[in-house]
């Protein structure tokens, strides 16, 4: 990044070289020395099993802090064309305000990810995380603490959402604000941002990931047993509590006997409990209100007249454990074929295999979000044929695997309608959004006639 106004390079708090290299430190360091700190942090604090931690804690935030270093050196290298005597030039200045990330208990990456991603193109952060994933957000901001950040570059300030809202976001100074939560809040920030637009000393570019209502969809010629494997993965891994998990199916009839008995067989093999048990496939929900929330869609299922609960429950007499739940849905808009639950509910609607084009519409246009999702066949015609249909549906895009699982790198996280900015997290796409480029042109041709070439006399 750039220094401040007035601020000559020499005093810079966060060169670019220097911002690169404490990237990487922090990646070393993370990946060796604090690995199991960190990992065990996130399997205590927000109930991971050991390898969701791992894949999450470690692996994921090793990635970004080394990917986005290189996606910063690309960035740096997009520059103007020259012409003969004139040198143009790209400099990707750090945002005139303070960014202000609001981070998620579900990802300890995403909560590490979101402020320093701004920081390392010259921003000043104010990181404002989860309460229920505070333990392991400390512990990477001390990390990083002793990779080199200098005081003041990442801020670290757990604090209330109220308090947010009135005093940071109403802030003059604020340049950008990097969210992933609910879309609730994200609109309510996007609102109150929108009240005080004439405030601002600039626009804030506000980049979020926020709810989603992920499917699966399978074709009658889907492979049943990769199918199964993705429904119980895609929907039960970290109690469901995931923005890509899927928490909607669609089942052609033929399939659905057999994917039926194979599904609920799977289910029912799944253990939970403590994370400290490595045999654990899931843990607890993350707090009281998350339990109550899911607990009432569950209860609805029951009592309802369109809806039959397969197999499912909770049970909080020593923790908030929700039982891997499958609701048969008897309409395709039942309430939980459309709405958000972040929890280990999926619900399932079998489709008749003559009306896979309807089927597919539903699918589209049933909710208001479109982040991930998933198509499953064999036919590869129909698998184009349903790609195209679902074009809208979803940012990211799985054929023949399960929605969640997105890699740094490989596959840039993020979708569009209700489901956020689509910025793509994991990319040079999201980077760029964190800089002010200002253009520079010198000449080193002195041009000293004010007249031009048309106005000489023939």
């Amino acid at each position: 990044g750039s220094p401040g106004p007035g601020k000559p390079d020499v005093q810079a708090p966060f060169s670019r070289r220097r911002g690169q290299a404490i990237f990487l430190k922090a990646a070393d360091l993370l990946s060796g020395p604090w690995r199991d700190r960190i990992n065990a942090s996130t399997m205590l604090g927000q109930s991971k099993t050991v390898f969701q931690a791992e894949i999450d804690s470690a692996c994921e935030l090793c990635d970004f802090l080394r990917y986005n270093v290189s996606y910063a050196d690309q960035i740096y290298r997009m520059q103007p064309e020259n012409s003969k005597g004139i040198w143009n030039r790209m400099e990707y200045r750090p945002l005139d305000g303070f960014v202000l990330a609001i981070t998620p208990f579900n990802f300890t990456s995403i909560g590490g990810n979101l402020p320093l991603a701004p920081a390392l193109m010259g921003n000043t952060v104010i990181w404002k995380p989860a309460g229920t994933a505070a333990l392991a957000s400390y512990y990477f901001y001390l990390l990083m603490k002793e990779a080199g950040l200098p005081d003041g570059v990442v801020n670290f300030l757990p604090s209330s959402g109220a308090d947010v809202g009135r005093i940071l976001v109403a802030d003059p100074r604020l340049g950008g604000i990097h969210f992933t939560g609910s879309t609730a809040v994200f609109q309510e920030i996007w609102q109150q941002v929108g009240v005080n637009i004439a405030s601002y000393q600039q626009y804030p570019r506000l980049v979020g990931e926020t709810g989603g209502k992920d499917f699966i969809f399978a074709h009658p010629s889907a492979h049943e047993e990769s199918l199964v494997a993705a429904l119980v993965r895609g929907a039960f891994e970290f109690q469901g509590q995931k923005c890509s998990a899927a928490s909607r199916a669609y089942i052609p009839a033929s399939l659905w006997p057999q994917v039926q008995d194979r599904l609920l067989e799977e289910v029912g093999k799944l253990k939970m409990g403590d994370p400290q048990d490595f045999s654990t496939f899931m843990g607890a929900v993350i707090d009281r209100s998350s339990f109550d929330k899911i607990k009432g869609y569950i209860d609805h299922a029951r009592e309802s007249e369109d809806a039959l609960v397969l197999t499912g429950g909770y049970d909080d007499s020593k923790g908030y454990f929700i039982k891997p739940t499958v609701i048969l849905a008897k309409k395709a808009d039942y309430v939980s074929m459309r709405e958000e639950i972040f929890g280990p509910v999926l619900t399932i609607y079998v489709y008749q295999d003559q009306d896979l084009d309807q089927a597919l519409e539903l699918c589209d246009k049933s909710t208001p979000y479109a982040l991930t999702g998933a198509i499953f066949a064999q036919d590869r015609q129909a698998l184009i044929k349903m790609e195209e249909a679902l074009s809208q549906a979803a940012g990211n895009f799985y054929l023949n695997d399960k929605p969640t699982g997105a890699v740094v790198g490989q596959q840039p996280f993020g979708g569009s309608r209700a489901s956020g900015t689509n910025d793509k997290a994991g990319s040079l796409l999201n980077m760029i959004r964190w800089t002010s480029p200002r253009v520079i042109k010198e000449n080193f041709v002195p041009i000293c006639d004010i007249s031009y070439p048309y106005m000489e006399e023939a």
